[in-house]
Parts: C-alpha cells; structure tokens; sequence
C-alpha cells in the first residue's frame, strides 16, 4: 500500500499514476483530549484501518480520483514525535567526513557505534510541496539523501531479529544540514531541514529495506548514487540501537544515514530523489534565504 497526504492534509491511496482521496477514514480516529499523545494516530491505527481505506477505494468515484502529476503533496507523517539521525552510517560517507574538512568541521570521524543516533526538531518537517528554506548564507547548506523509515508500533530494546516487524513504512527523506562546529542536533533542526515524502510506501511492499538503489540530483547532475546495502548499521540495527536509549512510537521516523556525494545547495537550486520501490521526490530550494 502506498499512502501520501496531499492538498493540505487529504488523506491518498497512490495506484498508478492516480490518488484515490480516502480521507473519509480518518473520522474513525479516536478523539483525544488534553494532554495530546505524543505520537501519530493514524500510524498508530494503519493495521486496522487498511480495510476500510482498500474498501473506500474500490468503491471511489471520478470526483475522488486524482491524477498524481495535479497534486501537491505534504509529508506524509504529520505528526512525528521525533525525528531520529543516523550519522557516517554509509562507508563510503565515512572516508568523504574524513578526506572533507567543510564536512567534519574539525571532528573526529570514527564511527556511528561510538557517535550513537541524534535527534531532529519535528518541526523542521515539510513535505515536497514546500520548499526548503536555507538559512546562513555564509555557511555551507548541504543535501543528504537518505531512506525514512517510519514506526509502526511501540519499541524500547527491541532487538534486531524483532525490529523490522515494528516497522509501518519507508519514505524518501532528505536531511538538509548546515555545516558548523555545533551538535549534529542544532544544525540539522533548522525549520525545512527535514524533508519526507512524497509517499509512505506499507512495509509489506518493500522486501528488503537493505537493498534498495538510491540517486539524487541537483539541477539535473547526479552527486550521490548508492545502495541501502552500504549501510554500516542496517534498519534493523539502527532501531535496534535507537531503542536501546529511548522508546520509539507510531510515526517516528529515523532518518538511516547518507551515501558519499553530499554537498552543497544554493537558492533557487532543484532537488531530485529517488529510493527503488519507494518513490521520487523533487523539491525546490527557495529563491531567498530565510
């Protein structure tokens, strides 16, 4: 199943090149009362409601079917209580950290078992029809491409062996990064920093999240091109080693690492991702700075 929300929080079943507008399932969420849960309900809810949403399908008429080149899309996690980093977790990145003063910044590269995970505001989260928003115009802003996974259910400690059945979904996902001496959380919060869509592609639909091709472009140009299986801690390692520290909740979304060929995005510049089986992303970097 391939979900997306689409023209400001509509509620999509991708087939082919159609959005069929299930939003109508989202009235059997349950309603909530102060204080708020901290995670996403409708991830949270996805197993019991994809009956309905395959039955509202079927049944749909033309007015709720819409052609995906129409529709702007938002991320497809609305309400991710955490955003989760995956530092030098491809091997390829690490010897780039290394060999890249303007990456590194000083740092000593070793390894993500000695660096752990880091966390992402939320609400540097946008979907592909925003626009990423640079900030410091004297500093380096650089795209990282990467695969999201988003959580399914409640983990802490969970191990390897268990981990991919908490698993709801994959998204293509890019983790925008100004470069500087400070922690990997502050400068990867900025707002718009954190890009996920334009779908959430079911687990059930990906076979192997450690095998999957990855490209993205700038202007048209190819700067990184890689495989899920150049990962140094695969998915299953990386929420088995997030959860280790902290519990993990429905629609959080760990952000699993870059492959080598990150660099810098100016004003104005247009970003093209692709992860097999997962999607394609394009979005656009504004014309001005924030």
């Amino acid at each position: 199943m391939k979900l997306c929300r689409f023209n400001g929080n509509k509620l999509g079943l991708v087939q082919g090149s159609q959005v069929i507008d299930v939003s109508q399932v989202l009235a059997q969420l349950p309603m909530q009362s102060y204080p708020f849960p901290r995670h996403d309900l409708f991830i949270e809810a996805l197993p019991a409601l994809r009956p309905q949403i395959e039955a509202l399908a079927r049944s749909a008429g033309a007015d709720l079917r819409h052609d995906v080149q129409s529709l702007q899309f938002d991320a497809p996690v609305p309400n991710a209580g955490k955003i989760v980093g995956a530092p030098i977790n491809y091997k390829a990145h690490v010897a780039e950290s290394k060999a890249d003063a303007g990456i590194g910044h000083g740092r000593q590269i070793t390894s993500i078992g000695d660096w752990g995970m880091f966390l992402k505001a939320n609400t540097s989260l946008i979907g592909p029809s925003e626009q990423v928003r640079l900030r410091f115009a004297d500093r380096r802003n650089d795209h990282e491409l990467e695969l999201g996974v988003i959580i399914g259910k409640p983990c802490h400690k969970v191990s390897a062996a268990q981990a991919l059945s908490h698993v709801a979904g994959y998204s293509v996902a890019l983790d925008m990064t100004v470069r500087g001496p400070e922690f990997a959380c502050f400068r990867k919060s900025v707002d718009t920093y954190a890009v996920l869509g334009p779908y959430l592609v079911t687990a059930d639909e990906i076979a192997d999240p450690n095998a999957l091709d990855m490209w993205l472009k700038v202007n048209g140009e190819i700067r990184q091109q890689s495989n899920t299986q150049n990962m140094v801690y695969d998915v299953a390692k990386l929420i088995e080693f997030t959860s280790a520290f902290y519990t993990l909740m429905p629609g959080d979304i760990i952000m699993t690492g870059t492959p080598e060929g990150v660099g810098p995005v100016k004003p104005g510049d247009l970003i093209e991702a692709h992860i097999a089986g997962v999607g394609d992303l394009s979005i656009r970097v504004a014309k001005e700075y924030a």
